[in-house]
């Protein structure tokens, strides 16, 4: 789709200021960041995926509980794909700015610096502004991108990190509060113009006026409930905020997609191809350009 909007609004993605993405997101983000174009961002998903999210537990039978014991897949390969596009660069070598989201399961390393500082996980956005004290210039592209993709069940933790759409799926506020910050972006709110652009809305439901449950019957819905109403969530303010300089993408898919399901990228790339994008066209040509 981002193919589609650059080819019929020219000019559209050298436009923008700041790039920010979250979990798969945030690797298109980078790659946007480093002036990689949207095909080469296709072509990376459509070589890498399928070998990524090949043989969950394959050195283990599944019968034996290790599912329940391991993440779902090793790193390794997910870790030689993205070298192989960010090689040793640094957020610093990005030519255009960034904002990833991830969680930082122990900020003990804070210690050292702030005795007597209590210690808690938390989120963790990074960015490649230079007037933040706090920025992170300095961390390689690639473990970032590791950080902000290590999806809990299905990939160990990277570095202390887990996957940011934990704490922002839908990272749209993130990056406005970045844009407003005095530090960074310095802008006004009345100077931000915002496309969002989701994944996919997967069709989910609880029919029923009242649930009775206890931990076993709400846990295989909580994390999506929480994930998917953050979404809305950052949707919502954004859009009281910024008015019709916000617009957001995110199709209805036919039915659920799960994360590690790479053999429907062909159909996704389909989708893709046909989503009717006139409005969004539309939007940016009187907003972006």
């Amino acid at each position: 789709m981002l193919e589609r909007l650059a080819e019929r609004a020219p000019g559209f993605l050298d436009s923008i200021d700041l790039f920010a993405g979250t979990s798969s997101g945030g690797l298109i983000a980078l790659g946007l960041a480093m002036g990689l174009p949207p095909a080469d961002l296709v072509r990376f998903f459509e070589l890498h995926g399928p070998r990524i999210f090949a043989d969950p537990w394959r050195e283990y039978p599944q019968w034996d509980g290790m599912a329940l014991a391991r993440a779902r897949y090793d790193d390794a390969r997910r870790l030689e794909a993205l070298r192989s596009v960010f090689g040793e660069r640094i957020l610093h070598d990005l030519p255009r700015a960034v904002l990833i989201s991830s969680f930082d399961l122990d900020d003990g390393a804070d210690i050292g610096r702030q005795p007597g500082k209590p210690v808690s996980w938390k989120p963790k956005f990074f960015h490649n502004f230079v007037g933040d004290p706090g920025t992170d210039v300095s961390e390689l592209v690639v473990d970032v991108a590791m950080r902000t993709s290590a999806a809990p069940t299905f990939f160990p933790t990277f570095q202390g990190y887990v996957d940011g759409g934990v704490i922002a799926n839908n990272p749209s506020m993130a990056a406005l509060a970045q844009a407003l910050d005095p530090r960074t972006g310095g802008r006004q709110p009345g100077d931000v113009v915002l496309l969002s652009i989701g994944t996919g809305r997967n069709p989910r439901r609880i029919p029923g006026a009242r649930r009775d449950w206890g931990l076993v019957a709400w846990a295989p819905h909580l994390v999506d409930m929480m994930i998917e109403g953050a979404m809305d969530t950052a949707r919502y303010q954004c859009d009281r905020l910024l008015c019709e300089r916000f617009h957001r993408v995110d199709v209805w898919l036919e039915q659920p997609v799960a994360l590690d399901d790479a053999m429907v990228i062909p159909a996704m790339i389909g989708l893709g191809s046909t989503l009717d994008i006139e409005a969004t066209v539309r939007w940016i040509n009187e907003y972006m350009l």
